[in-house]
């Protein structure tokens, strides 16, 4: 189940990450097409500001994810709305500061990224300042839209994400032809057009968090000071990432503005852009990883976290080797689509070649560092952040430039990867005092978590037929650990009578394949039960609460089920039903 689930998310988390380089590419395809190298020259320096308030914007959705995750993952209803709560007032402030500021220091800003000073003869510094206003418009919803996606994520509503990506594309497409042939709005419009397209996307979304069916709801007085110190914390190595970002951007700038000039900023905005799509890939596994690894380490599932550390690395792979050949292949027409300067052309094919070697250790080690954030290795998160998307690249850009001009700073992205992975290797290697790539070790889970080794049974049905041999396989091993012949009868009963009801009424439902994962464990003298499907949503407590005083023979089944448990939680995430019951 969870290597369908990951796929299924993997696909709209893969689009929702093009909610802001969607924007970013048709906006350099239509800057370098037709408004020439100073403006997509302005456009690159002005990409570090862009970045900030992505950083912002990603650290609010990892925290949304990591302490969502936890919340959901122990039917923490109460948590789950502080969180949201905390999430729309934290954005909103960031949103409101962050537009005030930019506009009120935008002169400065300017020279500070690398522009220049204001003059007649300085016509990027104009250019840079008017994409950073237009674009600056719509920070609200550039930030708000981030932090949907987490919670779209979790309510298993990835149609919805899915609408609001694609009416996010047209609308830049529409706007962006609007400015450059009917307004003649410049870099200006070209700022403005993102900017409108960001509404949109964020109108379409945000309509299901006024559904009475929402499972998140705004509550003022769950907005404490405390709430957001945990969800920013929880984000913390996500800023740390963009961050370093932002600061290698920069770098790169200033080297690529000394060796190769105007010619080489505008090259590397077109590689910049280029990555960025080629980054959704290997980010929306991340992410996906991110979520998942969270929820299950709330849950303490181990097996499910391994299931995770090989689902990701094989779709990072798989994903990465694939990108790498096409990029290679269309170089030369993905740069036509942005410049017509014969120099900066050159430069920037070579350049985005040399990049997509970088994509395959990339996509490894977000995946990896997202899923040591989920499961609280946050140290270890924030090094390899910092070590992945600055350190070791502006190092290697730094000392190759002075031998190799450009192609040394386009090289510096595969050797900084490169090197990241080996390190991450090392320290799992050193922690575990083994040399070996598997799924066990590179989860870094320590012996004392989750289940004692023999006290926790898990078994997957997938018809009606396996019901009967579930429940036998549960009554065996409740007795070889100990319990009762009676108790043990009563949970494999238990495990019978729900799998027969979860199929009767859910797998048929909507003509797909379904599956349903027990799980029954001992922990701290409990006997829990945790019952996962992926059919249609249904609450069997909320249910059995309004019918309580029905007819005693009606739903006979659940009756006797709820009537043999000391509690019994339900949630709904990610499109999953989990029902944990405490025997």
């Amino acid at each position: 189940m969870i290597r369908k689930l990951f796929r299924q998310m993997l696909v709209t988390q893969i689009l929702s990450a093009m909610t802001v380089t969607l924007c970013m590419l048709i906006d350099s395809i239509m800057i370098g097409r037709f408004l020439g190298v100073n403006a997509m020259t302005a456009y690159g320096l002005a990409s570090p500001v862009l970045l900030v308030f992505a950083a912002f914007g990603s650290m609010l959705s990892a925290g949304v994810q990591v302490m969502c995750g936890k919340t959901v993952g122990n039917g923490d209803r109460e948590g789950t709305n502080a969180c949201f709560s905390a999430s729309v007032f934290l954005g909103a402030a960031v949103s409101i500061v962050g537009l005030a500021a930019v506009l009120l220091f935008a002169s400065p800003l300017c020279t500070l990224l690398g522009a220049g000073t204001p003059g007649a003869d300085n016509e990027v510094f104009g250019l840079t300042r008017d994409y950073l206003t237009g674009f600056i418009i719509g920070a609200p919803a550039f930030i708000a839209a981030q932090i949907m996606v987490p919670y779209m994520q979790l309510s298993g509503n990835r149609t919805r994400l899915v609408v609001a990506v694609a009416l996010m594309t047209v609308g830049d497409v529409l706007f962006d032809i609007l400015n450059v042939f009917k307004f003649k709005g410049g870099t200006f419009g070209m700022g403005l057009a993102s900017s409108l397209s960001y509404y949109v996307a964020f109108v379409a979304g945000v309509l299901y968090f006024f559904r009475k069916d929402c499972m998140f709801r705004f509550q003022k007085k769950l907005i404490k000071g405390k709430i957001c110190r945990e969800l920013t914390g929880y984000g913390v190595p996500t800023v740390i990432n963009q961050i370093s970002l932002v600061l290698l951007v920069f770098v790169l700038n200033k080297i690529l503005l000394a060796v190769g000039q105007n010619a080489a900023v505008a090259a590397y905005s077109v590689i910049s852009t280029v990555g960025n799509i080629c980054y959704c890939f290997g980010g929306g596994v991340a992410s996906v990883a991110l979520l998942l690894s969270s929820v299950f380490y709330s849950e303490e599932d181990r097996s499910a976290l391994y299931a995770v550390v090989r689902t990701m690395s094989f779709y990072a792979v798989l994903l990465d080797v694939v990108l790498i050949a096409a990029v290679w292949i269309a170089a030369p027409a993905l740069v036509a689509l942005f410049l017509e300067d014969a120099t900066a052309s050159q430069m920037a094919v070579l350049g985005v070649r040399l990049f997509s070697l970088s994509l395959l250790p990339s996509a490894l080690n977000s995946a990896l560092k997202n899923y040591y954030q989920g499961v609280d290795r946050t140290r270890f998160t924030e090094t390899i952040s910092v070590l992945q998307n600055f350190t070791f690249t502006a190092v290697f850009a730094f000392v190759l430039s002075r031998f190799m001009g450009t192609t040394g700073v386009w090289l510096s992205y595969v050797c900084g990867e490169t090197v990241t992975l080996v390190i991450i290797c090392i320290v799992v290697w050193r922690t575990n005092r083994k040399v070996r790539i598997d799924a066990e070790d590179f989860a870094l889970l320590p012996d004392s978590f989750g289940a004692e080794q023999g006290a926790c049974l898990e078994l997957s049905i997938t018809s009606a037929d396996q019901v009967i041999s579930a429940s036998e396989q549960a009554a065996a091993f409740c007795q070889a650990y100990g319990e009762s012949r009676r108790d043990s009868m009563l949970m494999a009963l238990c495990i019978e009578e729900m799998a027969n009801n979860i199929i009767e009424h859910g797998f048929t439902a909507d003509g797909r394949d379904h599956t349903i994962d027990v799980r029954l464990l001992f922990k701290e003298g409990k006997r829990i039960l945790r019952i996962r499907d992926n059919c249609v949503n249904f609450d069997p407590v909320k249910y059995m609460d309004l019918h309580s005083s029905d007819d005693p023979m009606a739903h006979i089944g659940i009756r006797m089920v709820m009537k043999m448990v000391r509690d019994a939680t339900y949630v709904n995430s990610m499109g999953l039903n989990n029902l944990t019951l405490v025997l």
